[in-house]
């Protein structure tokens, strides 16, 4: 069995060379832990995927997705959000031929709240995971956060319950999804715990020598911080972020103040030059969470025209994210200590094939 593994740009990172300083000055800088993008309209992308050797998802690929799977393609497929690869063509033909597959993706838990940019690999996945209908794997690195955010013990096994109950709270089948902390469960092996390989990338290097198929990846483009597209959110920063456990109050204060706009230095400047989509971060989040495609491009258009003022755009993310983050907020109250083991206890888990 093969697996796919959803996930940011992050995991390409570690064969690569930090750049130098000059380079800094004229090319993005992605690693494991920081991005950086020199342009207000966020990371070139076309440069990483030929940086790092990945694929690009193009129409093609999306019309034979949706000619194998029978679905069409999600809105964050179509519109670029998930826009690299590595062997994807592989997985839809395992399962054109009836061939199992499972998919594997996870979370660094860092704080008691997911952020809305940590939604989109797990939103992203639900959907694969009921197009495909396959088993799905959910790793939390508490370890990883343990030692590079200097937490304790307790406090990052608790962040690792904590978040999977956010996880658990967007609807997937406890029938096909497997959930684990490093510390908890992982720990249990002490032998495969100190040889395991934690980077996909790495782990494409050394499956085949060890007489393995290479995992596919898909890559997500970065979910930008409210103050711009030169960097990604960040769970360390409360400003930076719309987290989940956000009010209806706090998440429209931090979009009316910190959500970086487009728009022109005044009401007449703006209806004579009209606003920037490719740098405004309250349009950039509706590419995201907006599904309505026709709704999208007409908010394009009028706020591209001058027609559409800032403060009329961002009230439009808060129409949108405000429905989003309380219905989770309620779905998670549902989510039980006794859940969460249920979710984290090995068995057999059902599929399609």
């Amino acid at each position: 069995m093969t697996d796919i593994v959803v996930d940011a740009m992050e995991a390409l990172d570690l064969t690569q060379k930090p750049p130098t300083e000059e380079e800094n000055e004229e090319e993005d800088f992605v690693d494991p832990w920081n991005v950086v993008g020199t342009s207000a309209t966020g990371i070139a992308y076309e440069k990483i995927i030929k940086k790092f050797g990945s694929s690009s998802i193009d129409s093609a690929l999306i019309e034979r997705f949706e000619k194998v799977t029978g679905k069409p393609a999600h809105h964050l497929l179509k519109r670029g959000v998930f826009f690299s690869h590595r062997d994807l063509h592989s997985i839809l033909t395992l399962h054109e031929q009836g061939k199992p597959f499972y998919l594997y993706t996870g979370r660094g838990p860092s704080s008691t709240s997911i952020h809305m940019g940590h939604l989109i690999p797990f939103l992203f996945t639900k959907w694969l995971q009921e197009v495909f209908n396959v088993p799905l794997v959910i790793q939390l690195t508490d370890d990883e956060k343990f030692i590079w955010k200097n937490l304790k013990m307790e406090e990052a096994q608790k962040l690792a319950v904590e978040n999977a109950k956010d996880i658990i709270a967007l609807g997937f089948d406890i029938e096909k999804t497997f959930i684990f902390s490093d510390l908890q469960f992982v720990g249990q092996c002490p032998a495969f715990y100190q040889n395991m390989d934690p980077y996909f990338r790495m782990t494409r290097d050394v499956a085949p020598r060890l007489g393995y198929i290479k995992p596919a990846l898909i890559h997500s483009t970065f979910f930008p911080a409210l103050q711009g597209a030169q960097m990604k959110m960040s769970a360390s920063d409360g400003n930076s972020s719309i987290f989940l456990t956000d009010t209806p109050k706090i998440l429209k204060a931090k979009i009316n103040k910190y959500a970086f706009s487009g728009g022109q230095t005044s009401v007449e400047e703006h209806r004579r030059l009209g606003g920037d989509c490719d740098v405004d971060v309250s349009y950039k989040y509706l590419m995201f969470f907006l599904e309505d495609d026709f709704r999208l491009e007409e908010i394009r258009k009028n706020y591209s025209s001058g027609a559409m003022l800032t403060g009329e755009l961002k009230q439009e993310l808060i129409t949108v994210l405000t429905p989003i983050i309380t219905a989770h907020q309620e779905r998670r109250k549902t989510v039980t200590d006794e859940i969460v083991k249920q979710f984290m206890t090995p068995r057999a888990m059902k599929c399609g094939f």
